[in-house]
């Protein structure tokens, strides 16, 4: 059905803000016959109209951030380097790597359905990663995936960080940061 909606309005290009529906709509939906829509993750997009200055910023306080890279976006399409650029260009931002990033990162705990378990043995996988975040002393820990964006934010509050370490997806970042116009 979203195959024929998509044809039946002539949808050329998708932006979305979610690597699953990036990963769906572009490895997947061709298999049903839509392989003629390009495919834009909001990381791409916003590091794209930072970068042709469509997106005018201003100056901001210093504040370290780290990005988690989440798996769909990363490991499974390849897209590292578009959510760094646009952090990078956010006056004040100052990008600090947590040791597992990029090819090496490691999940926010919601893959394969976690994010809806609860466990009780060992310690959950997004309070291991939010501790991985804090030690590298960011103020912010910085995401492009929802679902990323909250297990983050509930291992920060389930880990009593709350008034240390914050959680934004990248869009929250660029936009603070933009000029009115």
């Amino acid at each position: 059905q979203n195959v024929d909606t998509f044809r039946r309005y002539g949808v050329r290009q998708v932006v979305t803000a979610c690597p699953h529906c990036y990963n769906t709509i572009r490895n997947e939906y061709p298999q049903f016959g839509l392989a003629d829509v390009e495919v834009v993750h909001h990381s791409e997009l916003l590091a794209g109209l930072l970068a042709a200055g469509r997106l005018r910023l201003r100056p901001g306080a210093r504040v370290a951030a780290t990005y988690h890279d989440s798996c769909y976006l990363g490991r499974h399409n390849g897209i590292y380097d578009a959510p760094r650029r646009a952090l990078a260009a956010v006056p004040g931002v100052e990008l600090v790597e947590m040791p597992r990033h990029r090819r090496e990162g490691f999940c926010c705990g919601a893959g394969g359905g976690r994010m809806f378990l609860e466990e009780k043995l060992g310690e959950r996988i997004n309070h291991h990663r939010v501790a991985e975040a804090a030690a590298t002393g960011a103020a912010t820990v910085c995401t492009a995936c929802p679902f990323c964006l909250t297990m983050l934010g509930d291992g920060v509050t389930e880990t009593s960080r709350d008034g240390s370490l914050a959680v934004a997806d990248l869009a929250e970042i660029v936009r603070r940061q933009l000029e009115e116009v």
